[in-house]
């Protein structure tokens, strides 16, 4: 009889190891202590060593199969020591040892027959695939797929097509690499190959990657990535995997980080050298798309290094190509760099590698460099072959090379043709995205397209074109129709639970408890899980019609108005500005000294937000300064009229107010000259005002009583006792005059306020839940065509709840929230607004069916969005612009609560005249530099 845990058939516990790893390690083992011979222990030992090889230590693996083919000689079976040899050999391999390990296949083939062989010349497959040899790899697989086949052994058949898969895919053949993952797949699904099966799963994630799919890539990914856990077999390929979609997705920082873990992990487990010298390769790519080619050159050295010992040719060749790539990024061109990029392409070429091409973009570059127009010709040409087929990215980069050709020929039309198409094709790979973040990050694979365009352009006084082609890669994420995430149970579960956390670990912190460590990895874990969800959204595959043309542009502006979009060529600041139907064009100055002067204006604004009368003379140098850096001679041009301001993305945080020629000006900041053209046409909605107050906030209270008492509706009880009659608090008008209200330097309260930003935890904590909900009728329009009197709703003190909010301001025609406002730059779709039960981030915002009409956001850099991708912008402000938010006024630097209430009150009382939210800042500004108009509105 047989013992507990033991199969009857020992053959059974290799087939157990891919489907059931846990038990066929349980199963072995107990072999192993039977009386069972040779024959049984050495596959007993082939087992383990497999399990040690895979999931484990391969030092260990190797001693185990060692032990394994011994056993097999003393059993007298030729068949048993060649099975167990190849399987040694692949080991051998994979630790680096790759004479040995080929040594020990070819042995293991020469002394195997019938369906032996054909596992072995499988296995032999498997190494030279590791090693590079794609070509050598099919010649076995079309000896051992068939035999397998006839022979009905349906795992290693299905196997030998799951390799095969792998040598097309580096080959370049990704359809049908992918016929054979799904092939491979529906017959592991007749086994009980349960680990198998999930690799299968993994595969076609691969083979999504390689075709450009980038949302089924990582739908597959994590697919399988959940069956690799329930199994309980930690696979670095995966992260591997997971590696080279992140970077493809433009995600290149949290790829790095996911390799470098990965290599943790490795040499925690004593694994593959193999795998390690992947890892390392993946790593340094990573560091050369992240800007930082000096990690990138020690990482591509040291797997280069590893991939020679390993006799790794082709995956040596690819280590090279991002070295030189790296020296490239670091220094200038040489003949050096020219003669190893020659001698790669050369390589590459005949290792049939698809990524030849980036060889030959490498050697054309660096001979233009050199001015050897020859060479340069002869590698773009080359390179530029790639644009008719492949993945869009790919050919991007060949339309890049042609690019580069035609502006070394002096050709403009064929200069112009060749960046428009290779933009078409980044745009047609962006709207394979549904998540904002992706589609805002993978726009920088065409910045160097629009950069030539742009330079070429300026150089030839094209003003208009130059405009025209400005829009054509600004803020373009705005253009693609908003893809909301599922109405997923999960994700809504998995943000109410970062709102409790978040609850949860600001508590432990501020009582300095232990936990505070702990629940910050669990934070981090759950935002994790819910980015992930929102990156597998698949886009519409719909795109608005490019544009705005610069007619367009000026007949929205009208006679009077005026818009300066600031565009970088070459490291220069210059100003387009469109007035009075012209366009013209003006250099400002270094673009590094307008980013230098507007960071230290806004480390100055932030000490100076605590002062109760900061120093005007001061505020009056640092505006003086920071419009000089920004807009020069424009400054002067810009009149009293109504003015936008279209900043590239890394000027955005601009504290606008602070300069002279904006400060008496109605003007409004915009991510693009589009969007502030679709923010204009946004029709507004039939609903009401919504005021919310978020917990903590000093004197938030009173502001919102202040404001739903311009709108008719008694709103919160102010500080000191509820409403009487109606009114409002002492000091506070509630229809501002026509000079702007609220007389400078007024408070609303007798006693003053105490001054200092709103920053979370400036106060203390929220007291009971007695401020309700109000909810009158329908009223009429107010005056001059603002939003309904008495319509209006007041949440706050407990009733503030992310869901309530939510569904309060869904539509309606304006809300305020004076909450505090957290700008996460590491994540920025995780910058939020505190709320009663926790944060309500982007991800929640991006539920909305319909975002508020106009939106004020009286909070410390309610205002902030992180520059990405080419001239990219995310954050809360561009999520509900995207999702249809005409305008919005929040701030770009810390606010003092003592000019903060007054100036909400005047900018509402404006607002109730019909003035547009640029107007009503205007009038309602004061001395206040913290607060913008963004969008229209």
């Amino acid at each position: 009889m047989p013992r507990a845990g033991v199969p009857d058939d020992p053959h059974d516990v290799l087939d157990m190891v891919f489907a059931r790893p846990q038990e066929a390690l349980k199963a072995a083992r107990a072999m192993l202590e039977t009386g069972r011979g040779p024959y049984d222990h050495s596959i007993a030992r082939q087992a383990i060593g497999i399990l040690r090889r895979d999931f484990g230590d391969l030092e260990a693996a190797i001693g185990e199969l060692r032990q394994a083919v011994r056993l097999a000689r003393r059993a007298g079976s030729p068949d048993r020591e060649a099975d167990v040899l190849a399987t040694l050999g692949v080991a051998l391999v994979q630790h680096g040892r790759t004479r040995a390990g080929l040594a020990t296949l070819d042995q293991a083939a020469a002394l195997s027959g019938g369906t032996t062989r054909a596992r072995v010349l499988f296995r032999r497959a498997g190494a030279r695939w590791i090693l590079g040899w794609h070509r050598e790899a099919l010649d076995d697989l079309r000896s051992a797929a068939p035999a397998l086949r006839r022979a009905g052994d349906t795992v290693w058949a299905a196997r030998a097509l799951t390799l095969r898969g792998h040598a097309q895919l580096a080959l370049g053949s990704v359809q049908a690499a992918d016929a054979d993952f799904r092939t491979a797949q529906g017959m592991f699904a007749t086994t009980r190959q349960e680990h198998d099966s999930v690799v299968a799963v993994q595969n076609r994630g691969v083979a999504a990657f390689v075709a450009g799919d980038l949302p089924t890539a990582l739908d597959l990914l994590e697919e399988a990535d959940q069956g690799f856990r329930k199994l309980g077999t930690p696979m670095l390929d995966l992260v591997a995997d997971r590696c080279a979609v992140l970077l493809a997705a433009g995600l290149s920082r949290e790829a790095l980080e996911q390799a470098d873990g990965g290599l943790r992990l490795l040499d925690r487990l004593r694994g593959q050298a193999t795998r390690r010298a992947e890892l390392l390769l993946l790593a340094a790519r990573a560091a050369l798309l992240a800007a930082d080619p000096g990690t990138a050159g020690r990482r591509a050295a040291e797997a280069r290094a590893l991939f020679a010992g390993q006799r790794r040719d082709w995956w040596a060749e690819h280590a090279r190509l991002i070295l030189v790539q790296a020296e490239l990024a670091r220094g200038p061109a040489t003949p050096r760099l020219l003669a190893d990029a020659r001698r790669l392409a050369g390589r590459l070429t005949r290792l049939g590698s698809p990524e030849v091409w980036q060889a030959h973009l490498l050697a054309g570059r660096t001979a233009l460099a050199l001015g050897q127009a020859a060479a340069a010709e002869r590698h773009l040409s080359a390179a530029a072959r790639v644009r008719h087929r492949g993945p869009a990215t790919s050919r991007a980069g060949g339309w890049l090379a042609e690019a580069l050709r035609a502006d070394a020929a002096g050709q403009p039309r064929r200069l112009l043709h060749a960046c428009r198409s290779g933009l078409a094709l980044i745009e047609e790979h962006r709207l394979t995205f549904g998540s904002s973040e992706l589609r805002a990050l993978v726009t920088a694979q065409g910045v160097e397209l629009a950069r030539l365009a742009l330079r070429h352009l300026h150089a030839a006084g094209r003003t208009r074109e130059l405009l025209a082609w400005t829009e054509r890669w600004r803020a373009t994420a705005l253009a693609v129709p908003p893809v909301r995430p599922p109405d997923d149970p999960e994700l809504q579960a998995q943000l109410a639970a970062l709102r409790r956390l978040d609850q949860l670990l600001g508590r432990a912190r501020s009582d300095g408890a232990a936990s505070a460590a702990t629940l910050e990895r669990d934070r981090a874990r759950l935002e994790a899980r819910v980015r992930a969800t929102t990156l597998r959204v698949r886009g519409t595959g719909a795109g608005e019609a490019r544009g705005p043309g610069c007619g367009q542009i000026l007949d929205a502006l009208g006679p009077g108005g005026r818009l300066a979009e600031l565009v970088v060529i070459d490291g220069t600041l210059h100003a387009l500005l469109c007035a009075g139907g012209r366009v013209r064009t003006y250099e400002i100055g270094p673009a590094a000294a307008a980013v230098a002067e507007m960071e230290y204006a806004r480390s100055r604004l932030r000490r100076l937000a605590y002062d109760r009368d900061p120093p005007r003379d001061e505020l009056a140098a640092l505006g003086g300064r920071l419009e000089e850096a920004l807009l020069g001679p424009v400054a002067r041009l810009l009149g009293d009229g109504p003015c936008v301001v279209v900043p590239p993305s890394v000027l955005h945080a601009t504290p606008w107010g602070l300069l002279p020629s904006l400060r008496r000006t109605a003007f409004s900041v915009a991510p693009s000259a589009a969007a502030w053209l679709r923010a204009r046409a946004a029709a507004p909605p039939s609903g009401g005002v919504v005021l919310v107050r978020g917990p903590e906030v000093p004197n938030a209270r009173a502001e919102l009583h202040a404001i739903a008492n311009l709108y008719g509706h008694p709103g919160e009880a102010a500080p000191g006792g509820p409403p009487t009659g109606g009114g409002v608090p002492e000091g506070i008008a509630a229809s501002a005059p026509a000079g702007g209200g609220l007389p400078e330097g007024t408070s609303p309260y007798s006693g003053g306020l105490a001054p200092g930003g709103r920053f979370p935890g400036a106060a203390g904590r929220p007291g009971p839940a007695t401020d309700g909900v109000g909810r009158d009728g329908p009223g009429q329009d107010g005056p001059g065509g603002g939003p309904p009197e008495g319509s209006v709703r007041v949440l706050g003190g407990g009733g503030a709840t992310a869901g309530a909010v939510l569904e309060a301001i869904d539509g309606c025609a304006l809300a305020h929230v004076a909450a505090h406002g957290t700008f996460r730059a590491d994540s920025p779709l995780f910058s939020s607004l505190y709320l009663d039960d926790g944060p309500l981030t982007v991800y929640d915002l991006e539920r909305l069916r319909r975002a508020p009409y106009r939106l004020v956001l009286s909070s410390c850099d309610s205002g902030q969005m992180a520059p990405v991708g080419a001239d990219e912008l995310i954050g809360p402000a561009t999520a509900l612009l995207h999702l249809g938010t005409a305008g919005i006024v929040a701030s770009v630097v810390p606010v003092n609560d003592e000019t903060a209430v007054p100036v909400m009150v005047r900018l509402h009382a404006g607002l109730r005249r019909g003035l547009s939210l640029a107007e009503a800042l205007r009038d309602a500004r004061g001395d206040d530099v913290s607060f913008i108009a963004i969008g229209a509105g």
